[in-house]
């Protein structure tokens, strides 16, 4: 069993707070990933664990306003610093002139999610040991049912070096996210009245229906089996499509 394993086993039954304080504990250059959405709890918790706080946001240039005003709204709810993250406006040009401006409707949203997410997160977690995210199994049975709160990441460690990654509320459901983000009275992003659960870009995210799962929100027109932007590919290794 390696040490991150042996860690995953210790973690596991913790509650979200508690696989925090370890990360932090373990890890000094540690980042939080805040996608504008219910993760927000992540900072809510953390804020009060450390006082080196390094909280990082993709920046798409597609997002919601909503969203937009919210990340200010926690950046100065918290008194914190969110280091946005942009994609090369050169990829971007030459993506957007080659197939216009909704090209993923046509042929996938992978080009362009490479382009305005994954090359951004890429080049970002080059600088850390350890990076959080929001990630929890029930978000997508299809890909995430597996989860678990502490793994080393596949998709960004390289040969020099190893990339820890840190999923504090894996075995949470939706309900106790919420439920602690009403008792903590933490700000949340607006477009969660509107009917939005999973919120991404603009052009790729809708609002659900009753009875529908929150992931049919994200790139409705393709298949389950895809739905991941590739941050969190390895989700996706073994499975099928």
């Amino acid at each position: 069993m390696t040490d991150t394993e042996s860690l995953n086993e210790q973690l596991q039954d913790q509650s979200p707070r508690a696989i925090l304080k370890e990360a932090f504990a373990r890890y000094d250059n540690i980042a939080i990933s805040f996608s504008g959405a219910e993760d927000v709890i992540l900072i809510e918790m953390a804020h009060k664990l450390t006082d080196n706080l390094q909280v990082f946001s993709l920046d798409t240039g597609r997002l919601h306003p909503e969203t937009y005003a919210f990340m200010e709204t926690v950046r100065k709810h918290y008194g914190i610093n969110i280091e946005f993250l942009f994609p090369d406006a050169q990829e971007v040009q030459d993506l957007v002139n080659r197939k216009g401006l909704f090209s993923f409707y046509e042929d996938g949203h992978t080009e362009c999610c490479g382009i305005r997410k994954v090359n951004p997160l890429r080049r970002k977690l080059a600088t850390v040991d350890a990076w959080i995210t929001g990630q929890r199994k029930d978000q997508s049975p299809g890909t995430r049912n597996e989860v678990p709160v502490v793994q080393e990441d596949g998709t960004f460690s390289s040969a020099e070096r190893t990339l820890i990654k840190f999923n504090p509320l894996a075995n949470w459901s939706s309900k106790e996210v919420w439920d602690y983000i009403r008792m903590a009275e933490a700000p949340y992003n607006p477009l969660h009245e509107q009917g939005y659960i999973s919120i991404g870009c603009q052009p790729c995210t809708r609002p659900v229906l009753p009875g529908q799962h929150e992931r049919e929100g994200r790139w409705w027109w393709e298949e389950a089996t895809h739905k991941e932007c590739g941050l969190h590919a390895g989700n996706l290794i073994g499975r099928s499509g």
